[in-house]
């Protein structure tokens, strides 16, 4: 009979919390709402007052500023989606449950349509600006004549679905759980956004957001929810590609790393056999404060694992960025 040992961490990468720190339902939820309201503050607040004789910080370079900033302040409590396109993303992937998702989603638009609600404010206060949803319609997403460039429907809605798919890949990619370079997702989120939204700009103020584009359409004149439908429909498809694409690939190395172990006559082990980017469904199957581990001379041993530490084979560095899973 072997002789329990100690279990190391997964890995270096930065963990959820010290003492097993896992937040509950309604802080992450406050924390999605919360990175949200600055979010739709800073991407929209910055255009609507900018004036151009002054050099300003670009509108879109300071919307993926703020998407690093509320990455970094809030991720280790939510996950850090902020955006109703990434948590689909994230439920394709198999990251988060249906659930959790249209919770996460609630918060994002709570949180917008606060900060867009704030904005509008202030605007009224403004003696010089007449009328306030003239202003807010700006800023607002639309396509045909409210675009700058006249751009037609097909045109931006091709835009939104490759801008989700590509914001939604760089966020699954940068967080996934073989990633050595996930600490620097946050700023890898936020150039991304911040080039996207330099390409929506002209072609309809593009936020590849639905939460950012009904924010904005709630304080805007008529046609911006007559047009609200494509800022949703396009960026939830791009989401749901990306997240397939990026499942896919998850599934295939788990079964090459599980072939190539059976072929080398060798169990498979739990992190390969089994990608941690999917939901983990079989963890009903461990024996509850006890975690397989390898000792030195090959056996498996049982090490009874403390109280509130985390399990053995579950990866942190995931935890950090996408947060506990919703049951």
């Amino acid at each position: 009979m072997s002789t329990p040992v100690s279990v190391p961490p997964t890995d270096g990468r930065p963990s959820a919390g010290d003492n097993g720190f896992r937040p509950g339902l309604l802080s992450r939820l406050g924390a999605e709402a919360f990175g949200t309201l600055f979010l739709v503050v800073a991407g929209l607040g910055v255009p609507l007052f900018t004036l151009p004789q002054s050099n300003p910080l670009p509108g879109a370079l300071a919307g993926g500023l703020a998407v690093t900033a509320a990455m970094l302040a809030f991720a280790y409590i939510s996950g850090g989606h902020f955006n109703p396109a990434i948590t689909v993303g994230n439920l394709v992937a198999g990251r988060i449950g249906i659930a959790g998702a249209a919770a996460y989603i609630g918060a994002q638009l709570i949180g917008a349509a606060a900060g867009a609600l704030a904005l509008f404010g202030i605007l009224r206060t403004v003696p010089n600006i007449p009328d306030a949803r003239t202003a807010f319609g700006t800023v607002t997403a639309g396509f045909g004549e409210h675009s700058v460039i006249q751009t037609s429907m097909a045109g931006v809605l091709l835009a939104e679905v490759l801008g989700a798919a590509l914001l939604v890949a760089v966020f699954l990619g940068t967080t996934a759980r073989r990633n050595i370079h996930a600490a620097a997702a946050p700023f890898a989120v936020g150039l991304a956004f911040a080039v996207l939204l330099q390409l929506g700009q002209a072609l309809g103020n593009a936020p590849f957001n639905p939460a950012r584009a009904t924010a904005s359409a709630l304080f805007s004149s008529s046609w911006a929810l007559e047009q609200l439908w494509l800022f949703w429909v396009a960026p939830i498809v791009g989401a749901g590609i990306a997240g397939l694409v990026f499942r896919g690939f998850a599934d295939a190395g788990a079964r090459s790393a599980a072939a190539d172990t059976e072929h080398a006559g060798a169990a498979p082990d739990a992190e390969d056999e089994f990608d941690d980017d999917s939901d983990d469904s079989d963890d009903s199957d461990e024996e509850p404060g006890a975690a397989e581990t390898q000792t030195a001379n090959g056996r498996t041993a049982s090490a009874e694992r403390p109280a509130g530490a985390p399990e053995a084979g579950r990866d942190e560095a995931r935890d950090f960025f996408d947060g506990p899973r919703s049951q």
